[in-house]
This record gives structure tokens, sequence and C-alpha cells, in this order.
């Protein structure tokens, strides 16, 4: 049976929801699960004051289940046996506490992406840098504060390739008696957009990186884990939501793809951007968005056309000469009463590689910048970066050509360490990491000029950048043509940032400064750099520990395009890193 536990104490209100879904179909279900959220919700308003914080407790087990998509059965790794994972519902201010059990055969950790973990690295998750994995057979509970956020992040696994399908929404809703700052919807739904390959993902991953070859692309996007009627043996696999006339809905929208930028559209339907990666924006209105691996993306859409059923869509965008699985995923937006034999529309969507439409989109984000929601752009910089992200080739004389890819910033493909790097820290460990990652390129040259494929020289090791605390830093990240020009998605964990300039070509210090937004640029924790281009974000180093920075295309994660920063600990008592906690899984 369903049920809503709700046990108060003086310090925090404690909710559990426990629920079994057996023999619910997926409508009924998601109007259920819904209503008694927010039944929980609306519980603990009457018993816990807005000042008072509760404590979200949530059980994932890891555990692999047979899955059909595409006409291919295969098992894939789960939390709880869903694909995709469970929903964490919390608000802001509420402390989260999650016990993962790892039942699977790989090692597993969860990163709860663009929740801050201010002094709390120990929670961030990705394998390596704040933790040694959770074992097969072992658990780790992640014990953390939601403060100061509130809208749509996700989780997912951040270990090998295994958030392919290890991975869910998060959403943090406002403090009890805070209104949105956009109108009320009728309801919410979250979106989730993923990839989907037939074969055994980890598997090919092994092969390919054996032979030193690109692993193949997918098979098919997803919207909720199922690729819709477009594609063979998918029917019954199609995400629908029904709307009713002349309502406001709000779509929580992530991008949980691997290796893929994604517009996203409604056939008839406009979308109102409000929020990004949990930062409320200026609304504007738009036909389609774009949103890289890593991003949120929360939209207003009004059901205020004829009813009818109509495509929700989402295909890659791609400018650089790159293979892509350009196939369209599909949802349906269905007006109550209309019956399944009604033929839904297609969205008209941009070009996959329509340059001028992904630059125009960036430039029409920007914070909302209101007393309550203020952008507290850092002015001043301490401490100016220049990255440059390239591509490689390394000699592998067991691959199939003798070399494989790599990649790099300022030409150093970083190596993952066999310890986690927060506790080489914490503890003062020798010989695990080193502190001298350049703030520039050695070699200056024409980044985005002609194809430079030559022996590169590109250098591997494990180099961090060590930054002082609450020192503001700038970092231009500049995308060059070593090998190919590429669009990158960039996710820097612990923080967000500003995304105060961007541009084509090569990033101009003498000129274009002058052109910065510092007023209301939009505030975010994954930026893509475009392709032949350079992205410019500042952020004030606030949050002490070790804090990892990468691509958030997986293929070029795993060809070493990332890098972390040590932040030292603050004066304060309450700025530094806090104690390990004693359940951390060893190495």
């Amino acid at each position: 049976m369903p049920h809503c536990l709700i046990a108060s104490s003086n310090k925090h209100t404690t909710i559990e929801v426990v629920i079994n879904r057996e023999k619910m179909t997926s409508s009924c279900w998601n109007r259920f699960f819904c209503g008694l959220v927010f039944l929980c919700f609306g519980f603990l308003g009457l018993i816990a004051s807005p000042a008072e914080a509760a404590i979200k407790k949530y059980q994932f087990d890891v555990q692999v289940k047979n899955v059909s998509r595409l006409c291919h059965a295969k098992s894939i790794v789960t939390v709880n046996g869903r694909f995709p994972g469970p929903t964490i519902y919390v608000r802001e201010g509420d402390r989260v506490v999650i016990n993962v059990t790892n039942h699977a055969q790989y090692n597993m950790s969860i990163h709860w992406h663009g929740v801050k973990q201010y002094r709390n690295g120990w929670a961030d998750g990705p394998a390596y840098i704040t933790q040694c994995p959770i074992q097969t057979g072992s658990s780790y509970t992640y014990d953390f504060n939601v403060t100061g956020q509130r809208g749509t992040l996700w989780w997912h696994a951040h270990i090998l390739w295994l958030r392919a399908t290890v991975y869910g929404a998060i959403v943090i809703m406002p403090k009890q008696g805070t209104p949105f700052p956009f109108p009320q919807p009728h309801r919410e739904a979250e979106i989730i957009l993923g990839e989907w390959w037939n074969v055994d993902v980890e598997e090919f991953v092994k092969k390919a990186n054996n032979l030193g070859l690109a692993p193949n692309t997918s098979d098919a996007h997803t919207i909720n884990g199922k690729p819709g009627p477009l594609f063979p043996c998918s029917e019954k696999h199609t995400f629908v939501m029904e709307v009713e006339q002349g309502k406001t809905y709000l779509l929580r929208i992530i991008n949980a793809a691997l290796n893929d930028e994604l517009f996203f559209a409604i056939a008839g339907h406009n979308l109102t951007v409000v929020e990004v990666d949990a930062v409320y924006t200026k609304p504007f209105t738009t036909q389609a968005i774009l949103i890289a691996p890593g991003q949120t993306t929360n939209v207003l859409v009004q059901a205020s056309q004829a009813s009818g059923r109509y495509f929700m869509a989402t295909r890659p965008f791609m400018d650089a000469p790159v293979p892509i699985d350009n196939k369209e995923a599909t949802g349906i937006f269905q007006y109550r009463g209309i019956p399944n034999t009604v033929l839904p529309s297609l969205p008209q969507m941009p070009a996959s590689n329509d340059t001028s439409f992904a630059l125009s989109y960036g430039k029409k984000l920007k914070s909302l910048n209101t007393p309550n929601f203020p952008a507290n752009v850092p002015l001043k910089v301490d401490r100016k970066l220049f990255y440059t992200i390239g591509f490689g080739k390394e000699s592998c004389p067991t691959c199939l050509n003798g070399t494989r890819f790599v990649a790099s910033l300022n030409n150093i493909s970083f190596e993952m360490p066999q310890v986690g790097l927060l506790q080489a820290h914490y503890f003062n460990l020798k010989g695990v990491f080193k502190t001298d990652f350049p703030d520039r390129p050695q070699t200056p040259f024409n980044y985005t000029g002609a194809p430079l494929t030559a022996n590169l020289g590109t250098s591997t090791g494990t180099r961090l950048s060590k930054i002082a605390f609450n020192s503001t830093v700038e970092l231009v990240l500049q995308d060059t043509n070593l090998l190919t020009v590429e669009t990158h998605p960039f996710h820097l964990h612990g923080y967000n940032f500003f995304v105060v300039g961007t541009g084509i070509g090569n990033f101009d210090p003498a000129k274009d400064p002058a052109k910065y937004n510092l007023v209301d640029p939009v505030e975010r924790n994954t930026v893509g750099v475009p392709t032949g281009g350079w992205t410019a974000i500042r952020f004030r180093a606030d949050n002490p520990g070790v804090w990892f920075m990468h691509c958030h295309l997986e293929l070029h994660t795993g060809w070493g395009l990332k890098t972390a920063f040590v932040v030292e600990d603050g004066p304060g008592s309450d700025q530094s890193v806090l104690p390990v906690p004693k359940d951390l899984p060893p190495c």
C-alpha cells in the first residue's frame, strides 16, 4: 500500500515515501505519484515552520534488470529496477540522506549533478575524484544539504559509461510559502532525454578502447527511457503526457544523453524558458530549446491549441564533421478526451547543424537578476585562466591503427588516480597528484585556424590547479582545431558560474572582455563551448575541496578531457572541508 510517513522532531522533519506500484497504469501512476508527493509536502507545511528543514531519506538499490527496447532485450544496470531511476523530491533547505547499496557486477558511484555540496565533496560522487567507488555488495550513504538552490537538477552514475541507464531527476521545490517567479503551473512533469544502445554499453566501450577506436553512436534517443513510435517495437515504449485544454504545464527537461547536445520541441506549441540548471532566467519564448548533456531547462507550455495529439521530439545538434545518431525520439502531448487513433503531428525542428540557432538561443539566456534572485557576478578577477581544448593521438601498439585518441586541456590529458583526490588532499597524501596545471597553454598558436594533425606531443598526468579560498576566477575555455573543432559542454562540480561571454574564433584578451555581460549573465553549472569558438565563465571559489571539471560528453571525458580544482580551506571554522564520513568506500 502507498503511504506517506512523516515524523517530526524539534530540529527536523523526516519524510519517507513508500509506494507499491504494481498493476498501476503509466498515466494513473503519474497522476497518483505527483498527488502523493505534494500531499506529503502539504502535510509538511502544516507541521513544519518555513524555517525548519526536513530530512528526506531514500534507499537506492543498484541492480541489474532485463529491459526490452527496439526489439532487443538486454540486461541493464538500474536503481531500484527502474529506468530512468526514481525522482528525488526535496525542498530548498532540506537535508537529503540517500543510502546506495550496490548489487550490480560493476563498481558504482553516483553524482548529484548541480548540487553545490558546500564543504561536503564527500557527497559529490565522481569516482576517484571525491571517493573510491562502492564495490559490489557494499553500501555508502550520501548525506548532504540543499542550500540556496531550487529548481531542476539530476543524478547519475559517475563511473565508466554506467550513466547510460543509471540516472534520474532531482526536483527542488522552493521554501514553504515562496512562489515561483512565473505563473503557477497547473501540473508539472519531468522529461529526461537519453540514449539507448542495443548492445551492452560497457562491453562495446571496452572493446573500442582496446582497438583505439571511437565507440558506436547510440541506436536511439529516448524520452523518459522510451524511444517513441517512430522506432520498431516501440508503440508501447512511448511517453505520453495527458493535458487539459487551457491549462499551463511546467516541463522539467534534463539532457541525460552521453554524447549528444539535443533540440527539444512540441509540435504547434511554444515553450517559455524560465530556468536553467536550477537558476531562474528572464522568461523568453521559443519554438525549440537546445540542451547539452548535463544541463536542465524548465519551460512553461500552454495547452492552448486545437485539442489533439502532438509529438514532442528530440534530436541532436552537431555542427562539426563528427558522426552522430541523428534519429528523432518522440513522445506524445495528448489533450484529454482525444482517442489514440488520432495521428500526432511532428514539430518543426532546427536543422541538425544550425549554428545560428544555437548561438542566438544561447544569447537569450539571462539571469533573472531581481532583489530576491540577484546575479552576483564577480566584477573584479583575482585569477585569470585560459584553457585550450584539443584532440590528439598517442602511440598504441595493440590498437588497430597503432594509435588511439586522446583529449586534453592545455595539451595535458588527465590521468585518473587510483585513490580519491579529495582523500589525498584531506590527508595530505604524497605522490597522488600535482598542483602544477598551467594557467594557460605553454605554446600559443592559431587555435581555430587550419586543422593541425601533426604529432602534438600531448602529455598525460594527474595535474590540478590550486585556487585560493574566496578568490574570484575567470576561466576562458577555447576550442581548437587540433584534429577537429567540436562543441564541448563543460561541467564544474561544486559550483555554479556566470557565463559572461562567448564567441566564434580565437578569444582576444584585448577586445573581447569589453563585450562581456556583467549585469545579468546566465548562471549555470554546465556550459557549451561553441564549435571553433570560446566561452568565458566567472565564479567565486568559496567552496573548499577538490572539484572535478570535465567535458560532459562521455566519449571525450574517457579520452582525458578533464581536470580538477583544489580550492584551499578558508580561515574560518566553517570554511574547511568537513570530516570524512565513517562509511566512505575504501580504495
